[in-house]
């Protein structure tokens, strides 16, 4: 797989000064290093990679350098590589690392993958049976607590240029589930949400922005707990698809950081030893599906 680089399957030494020069290698075990481009020869930021042995089994993972460099310390072996970055298409390949050894796996070229068949213009809405709306909150400065809103609905309007389409998300704040009875009516009351005063949570987008490949930003105004703050949505369209009858279906994921204070969320209470219960941050994960509106 690697021989168009190497001119056989296993990788062979660098010519030269030896790359492991300073580096902590144990006896029996190598180094497995390549360097990520895109088709116009320039390195391939954080592009993921991961190294697996014979059977499958991740050994060692990561992201590429500044320069699209990966080295990695393996025992020695046979070994794959898989190498993805959003906007390319995925590659895989294998090489082995010999005791001592330096596996050069040379300039590894990603080729550029189309992107995903956006929606058709006009009126969707979530799916709310196949999505998702969690969340995920530091605990005691060590363990994290994670949770859900279990009643929502979105309406979303896609534009014929995707950057001019809107959506309209309303969350049931009474909800929220933490899988705790006890910890989840604390949070609804006035401490946290106050469901009482502020039913619900609201987002209404006025951005849709192309980051590139399968990345957008979806930015526009949170209403929680009464104050209105711009949020913006981290998302990665995931493409169309079929549902078990047949119907389209639109999905994508899509993540953002709040911080308490900035909603008026302030309730705290500290531990003995000066670590704050909660956390000053909520992390939100969405997994969302939506289906053309009936």
């Amino acid at each position: 797989m690697f021989g168009r680089w190497l001119g056989s399957k296993n990788a062979t030494r660098t010519a030269g000064a030896n790359p492991l020069t300073g580096l902590a290698v144990p006896r029996t075990a190598g180094v497995l290093s390549c360097r990520v481009l895109d088709p116009v020869n320039v390195a391939v930021q954080q592009a993921e990679f991961v190294v697996t042995d014979s059977a499958g089994r991740k050994v060692v993972g990561g992201e590429t350098d500044p320069f699209g460099n990966v080295l990695a310390t393996v025992p020695a072996g046979d070994y794959r590589l898989a190498v993805t970055a959003d906007g390319f298409t995925p590659f895989h390949g294998a090489a082995t690392v010999d005791e001592g050894g330096h596996a050069g796996l040379g300039d590894v070229m990603l080729q550029v993958s189309p992107p995903p068949q956006l929606p058709a213009p006009g009126d969707w809405e979530i799916e709310p049976n196949h999505s998702q709306i969690g969340f995920t909150a530091r605990h005691i400065g060590l363990a994290r607590i994670h949770g859900r809103f279990n009643t929502f609905a979105g309406a979303v309007r896609i534009a014929d240029r995707m950057e001019d389409s809107a959506m309209h998300v309303i969350i049931d704040a009474a909800s929220i589930d933490t899988n705790v009875q006890m910890r989840d009516d604390h949070l609804r009351s006035g401490d946290f949400l106050d469901v009482g005063r502020y039913p619900t949570l609201e987002f209404y987008s006025d951005r849709f922005i192309h980051r590139g490949g399968s990345r957008w930003g979806v930015s526009g105004a949170l209403t929680l707990h009464g104050v209105s703050r711009t949020v913006t949505l981290d998302t990665q369209y995931l493409g169309l698809g079929n549902g078990l009858e047949g119907e389209t279906r639109a999905a994508c994921r899509a993540t953002t950081e709040l911080h308490r204070e900035d909603f008026t969320l302030t309730w705290q209470t500290m531990l003995a030893r000066g670590i704050a219960v909660v956390g000053p941050s909520i992390e939100i994960d969405m997994d969302i599906q939506i289906v053309p509106k009936s």
